[in-house]
């Protein structure tokens, strides 16, 4: 069992945010279906968007990391039966993702995850690709993985979803790659819009229109664009931690570099900003998914009440936000949430218990929490336990940073599903850590 050592630490300094996972999971897919050998720049390394690397290497494509890129052989379209089950390890946006694909494409896979992958609902995707024609297997219980994913021959749908999700969205949109006619996704609120922007640059026709989003399908041959030069930009949500860390102390000074500035992204940055923040932003880079500089100086913060249609543009944030309202004055409250029960554990349950291991005064709500600040944090008596969460385990340590005394948290390798470097770059910025 990993476990890291943290200490209550002062953060300041500067640091370059490594590649966005969600980017490059999309980035991976995309380019093992192009013609042609894609170069890649700034690729999460991580495990999960290795999973879904090593899956596309599994249906064809040949993946090769050198000089500082990652270059990608696609299939042009044509994508081969694995010769085994495809692992997606802890990934849920990749098994989602990967599921809309492998059913146009018309070969048959299973996919199979570890447990915290296995314990999550994949009953969203199911009903909209077996109304496009697909059959979708879930074996395990309550609609979960492993999933047998059996396509072809699909036919475009309208379809509403009935709960904002990116990654629902874009699931169904790469089955549309492959469908015959016109796929038609209309959301309740806007979401994260990757998957659109990488179809825009590959110049796959895409119509947008508000919250409705039309592709013309291929047809079962699959689609047909050439392979071409692709950035990652920063992680915003793994820049997140760095953000709140600095916004919530008086007199700090922190600057990130190549950080993913998409507005469907950056929701995080308004909240803090109506809580007291001073924050700076620069776009470098305004084409395709933009990026830039964020500069963050500390102040005093007052509790907010995060709702509605910002959600969805902040639901992987929550968790460093139910720190800052924990270290902010007043009450902040988090509702329309739900969602964050049935992440890579139920982040509701574990910011609530871990919050109140620290003396923090929180109610837990059906669909979020009440944190009330703020708090004189005190140091917990036993270890924490990140419940194999990736966003609880950073949190918790960034919260321990403003601590009295060394705290430990178990279970910290699935930091690497998505900021491999994340403790590196605490130690960079003048954390303490040990282990």
């Amino acid at each position: 069992m990993s476990s890291k050592r943290v200490f209550p630490a002062p953060l300041g300094g500067s640091v370059k945010i490594p590649g966005d996972k969600s980017i490059s999971q999309r980035v991976a897919m995309l380019a093992s279906l192009a013609e042609g050998t894609s170069r890649v720049i700034g690729y999460l390394n991580g495990a999960d968007a290795r999973s879904t690397l090593s899956a596309m290497e599994q249906m064809g494509a040949v993946a090769e990391f050198r000089d500082d890129a990652l270059y990608i052989t696609g299939v042009a379209g044509t994508l081969r039966p694995p010769a085994g089950p495809l692992d997606m390890g802890n990934s849920g946006t990749g098994t989602r993702l990967l599921a809309g694909l492998v059913a146009g494409a018309g070969i048959e896979v299973t996919m199979v995850g570890d447990e915290s992958l296995s314990s999550r609902p994949m009953g969203r995707i199911r009903h909209p690709l077996e109304l496009m024609g697909a059959h979708i297997g879930l074996s395990g219980q309550k609609g979960t993985l492993p999933m047998v994913v059996c396509g072809g021959k699909l036919k475009g749908i309208g379809y509403l979803l009935p709960m904002a999700s990116a990654q629902v969205k874009s699931c169904i949109l790469l089955a549309g790659l492959y469908a015959e006619g016109k796929t038609t996704v209309v959301e309740p609120r806007p979401t994260r819009d990757h998957t659109e922007k990488l179809f825009q640059a590959l110049d796959i026709p895409i119509e947008i229109d508000g919250l409705e989003i039309s592709i013309h399908g291929f047809g079962s041959r699959g689609p047909r664009f050439k392979a071409r030069d692709f950035v990652v930009p920063g992680d915003f949500s793994s820049a997140a931690f760095w953000i709140v860390a600095a916004a919530v102390r008086p007199g700090a000074e922190l600057v990130l570099e190549g950080v993913g500035l998409n507005p469907r992204r950056t929701a995080l940055l308004d909240v803090l900003r109506r809580m007291g923040a001073s924050i700076e932003i620069v776009v470098t880079e305004a084409a395709g998914d933009p990026w830039g500089t964020v500069t963050v100086r500390g102040a005093p913060l007052h509790g907010t009440v995060i709702e509605g249609d910002e959600i969805p543009n902040l639901i992987d944030e929550l968790p460093i936000l139910a720190v800052a309202g924990a270290l902010a004055s007043g009450r902040t409250e988090i509702r329309d949430a739900a969602e964050l029960r049935v992440k890579e554990s139920d982040r509701i349950a574990e910011m609530v218990g871990n919050l109140r291991l620290f003396g923090v005064e929180v109610e837990e709500l059906e669909d979020g929490m009440v944190v009330g600040g703020p708090a004189a944090l005190e140091t917990p008596e036993r270890a924490l336990d990140s419940r194999g969460d990736h966003r609880i385990a950073m949190s918790m340590a960034i919260l321990n940073t403003f601590g009295s005394g060394p705290v430990t948290i178990q279970n910290t390798g699935c930091v690497d599903t998505s900021y491999p470097d994340f403790w590196k770059h605490m130690a960079a910025l003048g954390g303490k850590v040990e282990g």
